[in-house]
Order: structure tokens, then C-alpha cells, then sequence
């Protein structure tokens, strides 16, 4: 990223300077990288912080997240929403696209409104836990899933769809909207563990289908930047935004973890890309 002229400086720029970190809000950082993004991830707040409980490694736990997972009301939510996909849209390149994570707290909030703002919705794909926490309450049925929407910026430009690829890791077969995954693993934990962590097997089969080498991938919500360790992975170039402290240092943990044990990452990595070729 040395020819880029960086809008303002990062909290953190790996000796690389592939993987770039910014403490702040979303909103205000976003608008300093106008048309820069080839892709966007972004895990949002789901705002389902509602003091109820849930069942963690057989114990009972509290499902609040933090202050920034609490929602007032649905208009303060897409009103939320709203603003932050805006600018999102404003960062991407013309041929960018967006890749949203949610459930059912978010998820109708966030494809309205990027219909609102004419997007081009291209996917939702579902991502089915093979190991959900039970139902507590044994009031509803277990919730096993999270959806992924897919959109591109605009209507009339082509986007990134690595189809061969994809289809190579489905066995030759057209990939599906339905992907199973176990939850993150202990290893993943190593460098501690953010409470709406995905696993890294997730984003890494997301970057490989809508992004190339060398694109340039945006995590607006990049907690502890699992987006940006599978964007290293794949040699694609990182820009993480997170507002707490707490994360950003998980984040740079898990980079420095990453580039100190990179011979044994990159033979992994060569498996993976011997599968794609």
C-alpha cells in the first residue's frame, strides 16, 4: 500500500503495510477513502443487548455484548444503518460490492435500506452452524444460522465473482447459498476471543469468491480483524476500522501472531490455493 496516499495516519501499519488499523467511528473514516474499496465485510452491531441469556459451553451467560450492541428502537437502528451504509457505498470502488453479516435482529433493517440506497442485492447466503448453542428458554426452535448479505454499489458495473474458484471448492459443483461451519476454534481464540468473533474459514471462502489479489478489503467493524488476517492470508491488502481499544490490540496480536509464524501459514495457504488454481 506504499503508492496509496493514506487519507490520515493509521492506529497501526504492519511492516508490510497491508494491514492497516484505525481507532474511531466508521462514519468519520470511511468518508476520508472515497472509490478506494474493491470489498467491503462488515459485522454490525445486531443489537440484540437485551439483558436476556443464553448457554455458553454448558454455563449460562448473558447475551449483552457491550454498550455498542444496545438499539433503542427500530428507527434509531435504521437510522444507524442507514448512515453507515451510505458511506460505505461512497468507499467503494464502481465495481466494489458488500458483504453484511446479521440475524434476524438486523437483518431486515440492513436489506431495506441497501435497497433504499440501490444497491444491486446479489446473494444472501446462510451460514449454518454445525455446533449453535441450545435454546434456553425451549421456547423457540435452536438458532443455527447468520446471514450474509451480498450487494454490489451499482446497478449497471460488473463485480467480483470468482465462480471457478468456488466451484472448485464444491467439489466441481455450482456453490450454493447455504454454507456450514463450525464456530471459532480454540486456536482462533489464542490472542482472546471478541464476543461476535466468526471463524476464519468463513471469511477466508467470502474473500476468495468476491475479491482478488491485491484488492483492497474493508472491515468497518473489524473487532478483532479476522477480515484482515484472511485478507493477509489470500494477499489481499486490509483496512480495519473499530472504535475500543481493547480490540485493536487483539487485532495487532493477531497480525504479529500471523507474519511470526508465516512459513507454516503460507504451506496451509499453498493447499488452499493449489484447490483454486
Amino acid at each position: 500500500m506504499t503508492s496509496r496516499v493514506l487519507p490520515t495516519l493509521p492506529t497501526f501499519q504492519s511492516q508490510d503495510s497491508t494491514f492497516l488499523l484505525y481507532q474511531g467511528d466508521c462514519n468519520e473514516v470511511l468518508k476520508e477513502f472515497r472509490g478506494q474499496f474493491d470489498l467491503i465485510f462488515a459485522d454490525p452491531p445486531y443489537f440484540l443487548s437485551n439483558d436476556g441469556l443464553s448457554i455458553q459451553s454448558g454455563k449460562i451467560v448473558s447475551v449483552n455484548k457491550g454498550q455498542w450492541d444496545k438499539g433503542e428502537n427500530i428507527d434509531e437502528i435504521d437510522s444507524f444503518n442507514t448512515q453507515w451504509i451510505q458511506n460505505a457505498k461512497e468507499a467503494l470502488k464502481p465495481t466494489g460490492s458488500i458483504m453484511i453479516s446479521g440475524t434476524y435482529h438486523n437483518i431486515f433493517s440492513l436489506g431495506r435500506i441497501l435497497q433504499k440506497l440501490d444497491f444491486k442485492i446479489l446473494n444472501i447466503i446462510t451460514w449454518q452452524k454445525t455446533n449453535p448453542p441450545p435454546n434456553f428458554s425451549c421456547r423457540y426452535l435452536t438458532h443455527s444460522t447468520e446471514q450474509i448479505i451480498w450487494a454490489r454499489k451499482s446497478h449497471k458495473h460488473k463485480h467480483i465473482f470468482n465462480y471457478e474458484i468456488l466451484k472448485k471448492l464444491n467439489g466441481d459443483k455450482q456453490m450454493r447459498d447455504v454454507w456450514s461451519f463450525p464456530a471459532i476454534a480454540p486456536w482462533e481464540k489464542a490472542n482472546g476471543k471478541h464476543p461476535t468473533q466468526k471463524p476464519l474459514a468463513l471469511l477466508v471462502r467470502l474473500l476468495l469468491m468476491a475479491s482478488e489479489e491485491n484488492s483492497l478489503i474493508c472491515d468497518p467493524f473489524s473487532g478483532s480483524s479476522t477480515t484482515g488476517i484472511a485478507a493477509n492470508l489470500l494477499e489481499r491488502k486490509f483496512v480495519g476500522i473499530e472504535k475500543e481499544n481493547e480490540f485493536i490490540k487483539m487485532s495487532i496480536a493477531r497480525k504479529n501472531e500471523l507474519d511470526s509464524h508465516k512459513k507454516d501459514i503460507e504451506s496451509r495457504i499453498k493447499d488452499l490455493r493449489c484447490l483454486c488454481i
